[in-house]
């Protein structure tokens, strides 16, 4: 680095660090913009992420539905007036509500809409239970 003439050794290394007295301020914008970009991210994640656990929640209440339903269908539970009633009270106590049921002899399938959006958006799930398409066919009570 070549000193300018007139000035001691320290003058000249500050002087040549400083770049356009324009430039003051700008490290200060730039570090806003980042914790404001940040902050946006953090937002979109949180909104994510909750909208996987009401899906899950709501999944997870139709299952539970579809197979109370299906144990009803195959006589192992009795009361409650019959499978899609069953269905529909299992879904109130999951704070879902129980959009359709459909029973096929001893195959259920139901569909719960969660209680509240997400985003503005309804959740949805659908769930079906029974024996498996392999078993033998039966109607009447279970063992």
């Amino acid at each position: 680095m070549r000193r300018r003439e007139g000035t001691s050794g320290r003058e000249a290394t500050a002087s040549a660090g400083r770049t356009d007295p324009d430039d003051a301020g700008s490290a200060s914008v730039v570090s806003v913009s980042v914790v404001v970009v940040i902050a946006v991210l953090a937002a979109a994640a949180l909104a994510g992420t909750q909208a996987l656990a009401e899906r899950s929640r709501v999944a997870g209440a139709a299952d539970a539905s579809a197979l109370a339903a299906a144990d009803a269908a195959a006589g192992l539970v009795t009361g409650g007036g019959g499978p899609c009633s069953l269905a529909a009270s299992l879904a109130r106590a999951n704070t879902v509500e129980l959009s359709s049921c459909d029973v096929d002899e001893l195959v259920v399938t139901v569909v719960v809409t969660g209680s509240a959006p997400v985003l503005g958006v309804a959740v949805r799930a659908s769930a079906t239970a029974g024996p498996p398409p392999s078993a033998p066919r039966r109607t009447g009570p279970g063992p």
